[in-house]
């Protein structure tokens, strides 16, 4: 889809949101999600539930398996002074494997210098290496005593990482996880897959609708907005995938069939489309995808040509953030704008927890 001058602005994608509309707790059933339908001449309103009436046997859903981990945790320095940590990155060899030595955000961060020792609950010490100046973070060592996995001792010590502008207390740590959360590793929940549920997979099963895998571990910038006046300045946030060949199995075979590939999530996009385009050239018709694991920084914005997707599910996203222009790349920005604002007057409920939407071709 043509790009014009003003999908390159930041500002073209402010929009308004009463305070009400951000959701404060998921639906309950998950499915019970309002969802909107997009095609490219039409659109309707439905529920989560219906997903099934608006795909076709031989479709394939991609799905983001990452698990979210209690990155937020509350220790002192052995002065006393009381911190706070949150896990951003792991700082390994083999970025598959989570590891001891992390990139964190630390609150507040002009107590805690290099060389310092923190202290945590459940016996958890973790010593300062150094600064990191793109962040304003730390590099973080940690120890404990037990030799369980560290994913083990989140368990106990940490909390999950809700985003800033869910404020209720009433959600649970499961909420914020997708009923086939696997890989450890995120910060934040690849939402769109939220509101799934057993028996929506199974519907889907039932009408020959295939699943397939992805991980891609959603990090911290995924809530940040855009600060450049124009979006092409915007330094976008590195994040860490892997796309098995069993997917890209899936997909081919999905291709052969007359299949639609339809992504789970702004997560999935930017894993699927990341990985077509790791050879000298994009992916060409009837070139294979091919299996790809490492860091992204892809930055989809209107003008950009799709490799691999189809279709996309995804949330309603915060302005002037990238994954609405990435949806923009999709829809079109002032037609996903007008959406929006109607969204806004079905009393559609918005963000992490909120209300979604499927963009499908005709």
């Amino acid at each position: 889809m043509p790009a014009s001058a003003a999908d390159f602005l930041t500002a073209s994608y402010d929009y308004p949101l009463p305070p009400e509309h951000i959701a404060q707790t998921p639906a309950s059933p998950r499915d019970h999600a309002r969802l909107l339908v997009i095609q490219s001449q039409s659109h309707n309103h439905n529920h989560f539930y219906d997903l099934p009436d608006w795909l076709q046997s031989g479709d394939l859903l991609v799905l983001n398996d990452t698990r979210v981990i209690p990155a937020r945790l509350y220790g002192h320095k052995v002065t006393g002074a009381q911190i706070e940590i949150l896990l951003l990155e792991p700082q390994t060899q083999d970025p598959a494997q989570l590891g001891s030595t992390w990139l964190c955000l630390v609150k507040p961060g002009r107590r805690v210098r290099v060389g310092d020792q923190l202290q945590f609950a459940h016996g958890l010490t973790a010593q300062v290496l150094a600064s990191d100046s793109e962040t304003g973070g730390r590099i973080l060592a940690f120890s404990w005593p037990d030799g369980i996995p560290f994913e083990h001792v989140l368990e106990q010590v940490g909390e999950m990482p809700l985003p800033p502008y869910i404020t209720s207390r009433e959600s649970t740590a499961s909420d914020y996880q997708t009923i086939w959360a696997k890989a450890a590793g995120s910060v934040a929940a690849p939402t769109a897959g939220l509101h799934f549920t057993s028996d929506l997979l199974q519907a889907l099963q039932s009408k020959g609708i295939q699943t397939a895998y992805v991980t891609l571990r959603v990090g911290l910038g995924t809530f940040r907005p855009v600060e450049a006046e124009e979006i092409l300045a915007h330094q976008i946030h590195r994040e860490w995938l892997q796309v098995p060949a069993a997917t890209v199995e899936a997909i081919d075979q999905t291709r052969q069939r007359g299949g639609r590939v339809i992504g789970v999530g702004t997560t999935v996009a930017r894993a699927l489309e990341s990985a077509a385009r790791q050879g000298s050239q994009p992916q060409q018709e009837g070139r294979k995808l091919q299996a790809w694991q490492g860091y992204s920084t892809l930055f989809i914005y209107p003008g950009y040509e799709w490799q691999v997707l189809d279709g996309l599910i995804t949330n309603f996203h915060l302005p002037r953030s990238s994954l609405m222009m990435m949806i923009s790349a999709l829809t079109g920005r002032e037609r996903l704008l007008s959406l929006y604002a109607e969204a806004i007057a079905q009393n559609y409920r918005f963000y992490s927890f909120g209300d979604g939407m499927i963009i499908l071709p005709n």
